[in-house]
């Protein structure tokens, strides 16, 4: 009997860990941080021709603003999914040919739009203090960016 309310206890246990899990859904800006760090790899990865790594990052782009887009496509009245795709399609679209070309200045270029488009999305939505660059240093510093050689 003891081991029966001990598998009761840890069943409801997990079934309200589970729930709670379940009801979280991260913000707006914890999707808009988690791309602004992608973004940054992106830059590291492309400037370091390391193609695959480059080709990772610009997925979890793409992932990261496909959820946001779903799971807040309006924010405080702005079509955050409708400023998404207007800014960031044609970009993402450059940037998924370059790094398929291995072309370094293309993949510069398109990254540059890329960012010209974080930028355009952000001044449309009222946020323009928010200024996306050309990053100057690694977002982390345990992560080696040169590609390894097959």
């Amino acid at each position: 009997m003891k081991t029966f309310a001990a598998i009761a206890v840890l069943s409801l246990a997990a079934a309200g860990a589970a729930g709670a899990a379940e009801q979280y859904v991260p913000g707006l800006g914890e999707f808009m941080s988690a791309t602004q760090v992608r973004h940054a790899k992106l830059w590291f990865a492309g400037d370091a021709k390391n193609w695959e790594l480059a080709a990772f990052e610009l997925d979890e782009i793409k992932e990261g603003l496909e959820d946001a887009a779903k799971l807040h496509p309006t924010h405080d009245g702005i079509a955050v999914a409708q400023l998404i795709k207007a800014n960031l399609d044609a970009p993402l679209s450059a940037l998924a040919k370059a790094i398929g070309e291995k072309d370094r200045s293309g993949f510069r270029r398109a990254f540059d739009a890329l960012t010209a488009g974080c930028n355009a999305c952000h001044t449309a939505a009222a946020h323009a203090f928010i200024r996306i660059e050309r990053p100057a240093r690694p977002p982390v510093s345990n992560q080696d960016f040169a590609p390894r050689g097959n």
